[in-house]
């Protein structure tokens, strides 16, 4: 698990989005103290329909750029620490330049841009930062002056447009939570859309596995889950008209490897006896199956909830006795473990219970 979800989240968000129009490094080190750049991002691309597209992120991705997004709202130190790493790059630059025995343009020196989901008044004057633009469409963007080449986006002030959707993703609390409502809403085919869906699933997954959730990320959370629980059941739905031809068991077992990897002979023990279930039950299975994490603790968890859901299905229900039975079953080898799911839609419950007292005495 990511220590820093958002900040993960952030990088590869960029490299998603940004990686079409030119070249992205991301936790950069840069001379001097030891110091890392969130994002450098050196165009090289004329794609201009794609820029477009991303709207007032596409504005800024113009010209080489350092980006420092901040999940929270960006401090007094921290803008100074930005614009440090900023000076420290262009000063690498000319050096290199001057190694090489070449100039460098005022163009061809990045531009800093910090992105912060609140900025103050007083930070914003404290900073002598002022409007980038009268025009309604940059509200929310302030720079310096031109030879500092530093800007900042106040993302919470920015309008609520398909313009300046794409940096609202990387807003806080109700400026995401809309941002991510208007993502949804984007047409299916919407590649940028999907990526951008897959990457804040992700984000989900990481918040949920921590064990204290601020009040934000919980929002967050929420936001996603219906989401999340639509592209599920959609990519089901797929998968189950896919099974007229290659079954039951094929959809299951390429959800598994797609999420846990490599399946173990057990597991596709397993799988091959869950391939007669009833496209309903699948169906919750695999929703059950993908709101578990991905590590070796969520493989036995989806083990067993794979054998619990069969045993319903062959028995009605599942009382105490059967249910501590299920780990005694995962602890047989794969072909024993075959046998007995095989042979468990001819048994009873009693009959079932006598078969595993055989085999464990």
């Amino acid at each position: 698990m990511t220590r820093f979800p958002h900040d993960q989240f952030a990088k590869e968000y960029f490299e998603e989005l940004l990686c079409p129009l030119g070249g992205l490094e991301t936790s950069l080190d840069v001379p001097g103290e030891m110091r890392q750049i969130d994002v450098y991002f050196t165009p090289t691309s004329t794609a201009t329909s794609y820029a477009k597209q991303l709207g007032l992120l596409g504005q800024l991705a113009t010209t080489p750029a350092i980006f420092e997004p901040f999940r929270n709202a960006v401090t007094p130190s921290q803008i100074r620490s930005c614009i440090a790493k900023l000076f420290d790059l262009h000063a690498n630059i000319e050096r290199s330049a001057k190694r090489e025995n070449r100039k460098v343009s005022e163009s061809q020196l990045p531009w800093l841009w910090i992105l912060t989901p609140t900025a103050s008044s007083a930070l914003l004057d404290g900073f002598g930062f002022r409007p980038m633009s009268n025009s309604p469409e940059l509200t929310g963007v302030y720079v310096q002056a031109s030879y500092q080449k530093t800007g900042l986006v106040a993302i919470h002030q920015l309008l609520q447009t398909p313009q300046t959707l794409w940096l609202r993703i990387l807003g806080k609390g109700r400026v995401q939570t809309l941002a991510i409502e208007e993502l949804a809403a984007l047409p299916g085919e919407n590649q940028l859309r999907d990526n951008t869906l897959e990457l804040l699933y992700e984000l989900q997954a990481h918040l949920n596995a921590n064990q204290i959730v601020e009040t934000e990320d919980r929002e967050l959370i929420m936001a996603l889950a219906p989401l999340y629980r639509q592209q599920i059941n959609a990519a089901i739905q797929q998968g189950i008209e896919q099974g007229v031809q290659q079954g039951q068991r094929r959809i299951l077992e390429s959800f598994l490897q797609e999420r846990f990897g490599e399946l173990s002979e057990q597991m596709l023990a397993v799988v091959e006896s869950l391939s007669v279930l009833p496209t309903q039950t699948l169906t919750r299975l695999l929703l059950q199956l993908s709101q578990l994490e991905t590590d070796e603790l969520a493989l036995q968890q989806a083990q067993r909830l794979m054998v619990e859901t069969l045993l319903k299905f062959r028995l009605g229900e599942l009382d105490e006795q059967l249910t501590q039975r299920v780990d005694s079953l995962l602890a047989l080898s794969p072909q024993e473990l075959k046998e007995v799911l095989q042979r468990s839609p001819e048994l009873s419950r009693e009959q079932l219970l006598a078969l595993l007292a055989d085999l464990f005495g």
